[in-house]
């Protein structure tokens, strides 16, 4: 027996109810998904290598344009192919040819998808007007002028029957083969151009000056980018229209950045992101009838990026939350040296004798309580310091790691003071913002450059032995390569 809403059902029944259920949002038989699932129909075959080469070629050209920030180009080209889809119609239906004929829609789409980029480049070129509202003017002054010329042809007497509103929402259920080819060849000639000018447009993305410094035409290869973006944007037209192309150019690639920093691994990411997208959203919407399929591959798109969002190895929320609570971990436990090693600086007593009270280092900065039991313990676990009731003292370890730390920060502080120009009332704030991320070379870069002011930051024996100690370290690790060449000569 199932348990349903407080009432009891049978097996038989509960398979009845959930049968019923799916089949109200249109599920096809089970015999009917394994055929799908299985590639034995033709149409399958051709529907899923269509839309898995237009998702993979968009999420690599996607890549690029993400990096250049012009994600939404491929939304305002998309849109402004409807007017040349409107328009190769007309000029179709008033000299007697095909009207529906694929290649002379798609022909009209490129013409105005080039003169739409054209217009955005001539906004931004030869106005005070940024690229951003050049987008959006075009976008909605070309898409406009599509949505009026297919009002006039839906007054015509064949209009209605034109199919010209598939464009707009795609038609990926209704592919043939030579849609898929036409998808093919495209997209691998998108490809062949990302891959063959790879370093170049890497170049590109992170420093056009220094690309045009060192001889590249970086002006040509922008054009060529975005004429695949526009490739992109009229082979999509048929997998899921032109108001969800630019998903499959911008949810890809902005996934797969959550993932890596390298852009090699980014564009393969992005490309996988795409296939899946393509593959899965078209099955699904295969084996849900009433579901549509472009709306699917996007759905299954964002879901994707859903889940790297939340868990991407190297921008994810997760990942992020996890950095940050170390790093404040890390903070707050370099507050707390520093603060213990000005509690005893210039005591005479021994270490074993330089005990504080907890309620002096609560005193000395202000603490969460929480936040100063878990900096204790952690300080404790580290062999920092010894507590002996509500005493607490530093460990030689903890001696020698809080004296490198206070020497950090006074370091700073005078560089601020003396070539910074700060007030000497807010050096302090200042330095606590910067101390926690100093590299060793940036150390020896202050010392050097503060050099007549070290008398203000006194050396401790102890961090002057561990000084000394690295250095012979050092100096061993490097002269045993030597000795062992000499040995094998």
């Amino acid at each position: 027996m199932i348990a349903s809403s407080g009432n009891s059902l049978s097996l038989p029944e509960f398979v009845q109810h959930t049968t019923h259920l799916l089949a109200s949002i249109g599920l096809s038989s089970w015999e009917q998904a394994y055929r799908l699932l299985s590639f034995q129909d033709h149409n399958t075959r051709v529907v899923l290598l269509g839309t898995a080469m237009f998702g993979c070629a968009a999420g690599i050209v996607g890549v690029f344009t993400l990096l250049r920030k012009r994600a939404l180009m491929g939304d305002a080209i998309s849109h402004a192919t409807l007017p040349g889809i409107a328009i190769s119609f007309l000029i179709a239906t008033h000299f007697g040819w095909n009207e529906k004929s694929l290649p002379l829609l798609l022909a009209g789409a490129t013409i105005t998808g080039v003169l739409g980029v054209l217009a955005i480049l001539v906004v931004r070129n030869s106005t005070k007007i940024k690229e951003d509202t050049a987008l959006g003017i075009v976008l909605s002054v070309f898409f406009g002028a599509g949505i009026a010329l297919l009002g006039i042809i839906q007054q015509m007497p064949l209009g209605h029957a034109a199919g010209l509103e598939s464009f707009i929402f795609g038609k990926t259920a209704s592919m043939i083969s030579s849609d898929t080819v036409l998808i093919s060849v495209a997209s691998l000639l998108c490809l062949s151009f990302c891959l063959f000018f790879f370093k170049e447009l890497k170049l590109l993305c992170f420093d056009e000056t220094f690309a045009g410094s060192r001889g590249y035409p970086t002006t040509t290869l922008d054009l060529m980018l975005m004429g695949s973006v526009v490739v992109i944007s009229i082979v999509g037209l048929q997998a899921v229209g032109l108001i969800m192309v630019v998903a499959l150019l911008v949810i890809p690639a902005a996934a797969a950045r959550f993932w890596t920093d390298k852009l090699g691994s980014m564009t393969a990411i992005s490309a996988c992101i795409g296939t899946l997208s393509g593959i899965c959203g078209s099955a699904l919407s295969a084996i849900y009838p009433r579901l549509p399929s472009g709306a699917m591959i996007v759905l299954f798109c964002a879901g994707c990026f859903t889940v790297s969002l939340a868990v991407g190895s190297r921008r994810g929320l997760i990942i992020r939350s996890i950095r940050r609570m170390r790093m404040n971990r890390s903070i707050a436990g370099q507050h707390f040296l520093r603060t213990m090693f000005e509690l005893t600086e210039g005591q005479e007593a021994s270490l074993e004798q330089q005990e504080i009270s907890i309620e002096k280092l609560n005193f000395a900065r202000t603490w969460n309580p929480r936040e100063l039991s878990d900096t204790i313990r952690r300080a404790t676990n580290a062999e920092w310091i010894t507590r002996i009731g509500s005493q607490i003292r530093l460990t030689k370890k903890g001696r020698i790691e809080a004296e490198r730390l206070t020497r950090e920060h006074r370091l700073w502080e005078l560089f601020l003071i003396h070539h910074a120009d700060f007030a000497p009332s807010r050096v302090d704030r200042e330095a606590d913002h910067i101390e926690h991320v100093l590299e060793p070379e940036i150390v020896a870069e202050l010392e050097a450059l503060l050099s007549e002011n070290q008398k203000t930051i006194p050396q401790s024996p102890h961090l002057l032995a561990h000084h000394v100690a690295e250095d012979e370290m050092q100096t061993r690790q490097h002269a045993e390569p030597t000795h062992s060449s000499r040995n094998r000569e």
